[in-house]
């Protein structure tokens, strides 16, 4: 079982716990019946932890005072194990609620990464939803397959993860959503076209700008794809201290580029039309 942050029963043996010192330093781990956890500053018992209600203070054994909490989707993100770079919190919400992905929709995501993204995508689809994951690298998908276990308590029974490229496995696929994290989205559009469904969502994930505009260029050229948007999302926190407010000195400013599109249906061609029944226009008449 995994509890998530606030959850009401007390720090338990199997929760990842994260301890925070007085500079805002984050340690994540995993308690265990009397281990410990080293770091630059002593030794923190588990067992000190362990019952304990979350957003308690421990000591360690060179007098640090760290609070214990259970790690939030962003402390999952930035602090799990990477194979690739992750998409970060302020992309993973943006994705969520622009590619509206909502409970019992079918979600198709190629590549997998680190699995941040995987587990946003799970948990907006619910248990009546489905991921299905693709990527490329055995080695990225492995760190994906751990990432994604520890975070949801066990891998999800409505996850699906192929490794392998995707232009191999979307022809078979039926699905609501399709998130594409990949050097050369604009190459699977006419795959993506056939198994997204009429009205649903393509979701691309860009870092650069010639990404965008040869997705774009591709997406305006094939009748299939409508209602399409780009944007990016910059995050600036600020430094609140009685009187002393200001943006901080730093700020997750450009990740990537976010650019969803509408499956939409073509409109027929015209029918030809019969020269031998169009009648000539016999000009203006005038009057007797």
């Amino acid at each position: 079982m995994t509890r998530h942050a606030g959850h009401p029963d007390p720090l338990s043996v199997g929760d990842t716990v994260i301890l925070m010192d007085r500079k805002g330093r984050r340690f994540m781990f995993e308690l265990e019946a009397g281990g410990d956890y080293h770091f630059h500053r002593g030794i923190v018992r588990h067992d000190d932890l362990i019952g304990q209600p979350e957003g308690c203070t421990v000591t360690s054994t060179m007098s640090a005072a760290l609070t214990a909490v259970r790690p939030t989707t962003t402390d999952w993100t930035l602090k799990a194990p990477r194979g690739a770079q992750v998409v970060y919190p302020k992309d993973q919400a943006m994705v969520v609620t622009l590619g509206d992905v909502v409970p019992g929709a079918v979600v198709v995501e190629a590549g997998a990464g680190s699995g941040a993204l995987t587990c946003a995508l799970l948990r907006a689809v619910g248990s009546e939803g489905r991921v299905i994951s693709f990527e490329r690298r055995e080695e990225h998908a492995d760190v994906a397959r751990a990432n994604v276990t520890r975070r949801m308590g066990g891998q999800p029974g409505n996850w699906e993860l192929r490794v392998g490229d995707l232009a191999d496995g979307l022809a078979d696929l039926r699905c609501d959503r399709l998130v594409l994290d990949m050097l050369e989205p604009w190459a699977h559009l006419d795959a993506a076209a056939s198994a997204v469904h009429p009205g649903g969502l393509l979701i691309a994930y860009t870092p650069t700008i010639t990404q965008v505009m040869r997705l774009r260029e591709a997406m305006d050229a094939d009748p299939r794809w409508g209602l399409t948007q780009t944007s990016e999302t910059l995050l600036r926190t600020w430094h609140v201290d009685g009187l002393a407010v200001r943006p901080d000195h730093r700020m997750v400013a450009h990740t990537a580029f976010l650019t969803t599109a509408r499956r939409m249906v073509p409109p027929p061609p015209p029918e030809p039309v019969d020269a031998d029944a169009v009648v000539a226009d016999p000009g203006p008449r005038r009057l007797p």
